[in-house]
């Protein structure tokens, strides 16, 4: 069973969420704090009674834009006690999610709360905690014979598919974008933000990785932050021996080290 804290500086969302971690028959207890100030005085409080104290603390369920400290602040003022609570960011906004696990949180849950996401939140932390919810599932049974080849086979158009998308999570949803439909990614520390012309997806895939696996698909590194695709590039400008490449609204930087290579691979594309 879990000890919770939720915090919030809204306070019709913090009774929402309590309301939703209380009903969830895994939660011994769940307490509210409006403020960083009384949550940062409540999680002292819960280190120094210890883990089997009365004041003890699991999980911190914690916003991220509050007035005064953020849930990021409280976040890094934690990461300095012996053994804080675990954290789960509970927030509206996608742009954090790179700093949050840098801050090793347990789960980044979107707003509004959805019952189940927040119930897969719970059960990442016991995990984490040595309290699995279940005895760990048998291995499953062995696949029925290899339907005969062909497009029409079950599974074939699946499998026929995968290689050309990436699956991106957000807020408990996976979504399969196409990478023919990405015009370029910036990396985002051990992650990547893959841009497309309807938005942008953050993957939990270090841009060096992502440089090895497509290659072959045409995705060129220009900069340490920058993989493009090359049949996406617009212009290219070179300036006061400066170079850099129009892709769509975006003007990206070529690093000195990758400028000749790029020029050399636009000027074969141009000529076939």
């Amino acid at each position: 069973m879990l000890r919770v804290l939720a915090v919030d500086d809204e306070k019709p969302l913090l009774e929402e969420l309590l309301y939703l971690l209380r009903s969830d028959d895994r939660v011994l207890s769940a307490e509210g704090a409006s403020d960083a100030t009384e949550a940062l005085r409540r999680i002292t409080r819960a280190v120094e009674s210890g883990p089997d104290g009365p004041d003890a603390i699991d999980v911190v369920f914690l916003d991220i834009q509050m007035a005064g400290l953020t849930g990021l602040d409280i976040a890094r003022l934690l990461a300095g006690f012996a053994r804080p609570p675990l954290i789960v960011f509970v927030t509206a906004h996608e742009g954090f999610a790179v700093q949050a696990f840098d801050l090793k949180a347990v789960d980044y849950v979107l707003k509004p709360v959805r019952p189940e996401r927040l119930a897969e939140a719970v059960r990442r932390a016991r995990a984490l905690l040595g309290r699995p919810d279940g005895p760990v599932e048998a291995a499953p049974p062995a696949p029925p014979p290899a339907a005969p080849a062909g497009r029409d086979a079950p599974g074939a158009a699946a499998a026929e598919r995968a290689p050309e998308q990436i699956a991106v999570e957000l807020g408990g949803v996976t979504r399969f974008v196409a990478i023919a439909d990405i015009a370029y990614v910036e990396a985002q520390g051990d992650y990547a933000r893959l841009h497309t012309d309807g938005g942008s997806h953050l993957v939990r895939i270090p841009l060096s990785t992502l440089e090895e696996r497509w290659a072959a698909r045409g995705f060129v590194r220009i900069h340490r932050r920058h993989l493009v695709a090359l049949g996406r590039i617009d212009e290219l400008r070179v300036d006061a021996g400066t170079t850099s490449v129009r892709i769509g609204s975006a003007e990206l930087q070529v690093s000195r080290r990758h400028a000749r290579q790029l020029r050399d691979l636009l000027m074969r594309q141009a000529t076939g």
